[in-house]
């Protein structure tokens, strides 16, 4: 295991959290068996922490036609263009499992364009990446190629709303220096 910070910022101790925070970062550990590393940094500050993952619940955990592996390759092609370590590695560790595909998540991280995915996977990270880096440019076109691959208004929008909210993510988890779990590395490899 590794022995570097997890954060620049101090990281508080579980016990010293509000009661809804220390319940929601054991809830995550029963169910991953670790606490992953972005819940103790971000619980530097429990407003924003609170409002962080209320608007990841909100966009994550919704009804919606994007799969969850759709929703994992929306965020490490975005987390790997914004070179955020800590979401290519524990997102990525979640695709793997979510698509039951030991390589996609590499695939996607290094370059999604070569990577063995589907046309309509293609076209949802092709404007990912477009709103990640370019929004202001995002037009009717853009719409009427997703909707050729079955994607509605409402689906638009998610993919635009999970790479929002990645994109805040991702700056606060590089600004923070936040390091991804070592339990991440292994998780949906196999063997």
């Amino acid at each position: 295991m590794s022995s570097h910070p997890i954060s620049r910022y101090p990281v508080p101790e579980l016990n010293t959290l509000p009661d809804d925070i220390k319940e929601k970062i054991l809830a995550v550990q029963e169910k991953a068996g670790f606490i992953p590393n972005v819940f103790l940094v971000l619980a530097h500050r429990p407003e924003e922490f609170r409002a962080f993952f209320a608007y990841h619940d909100a966009v994550m955990n919704k009804e919606s036609n994007l799969s969850q592996a759709d929703r994992e390759m929306i965020i490490v092609a975005t987390s790997s263009d914004n070179a955020c370590q800590y979401c290519v590695v524990a997102h990525g560790a979640v695709l793997r499992i979510r698509a039951k595909n030991s390589l996609i998540a590499d695939q996607i991280a290094t370059n999604y364009r070569k990577a063995d995915i589907s046309p309509r996977e293609m076209a949802m990270l092709d404007f990912a990446l477009k709103v990640s880096n370019n929004a202001q440019a995002t037009n009717d076109e853009d719409f009427e190629k997703l909707q050729a691959h079955g994607f509605t208004d409402e689906d638009i929008w998610d993919i635009a709303a999970i790479t929002a909210l990645f994109g805040l993510s991702n700056r606060m988890a590089n600004f923070t220096s936040m390091r991804p779990n070592d339990e991440f590395y292994s998780m949906g490899r196999g063997g």
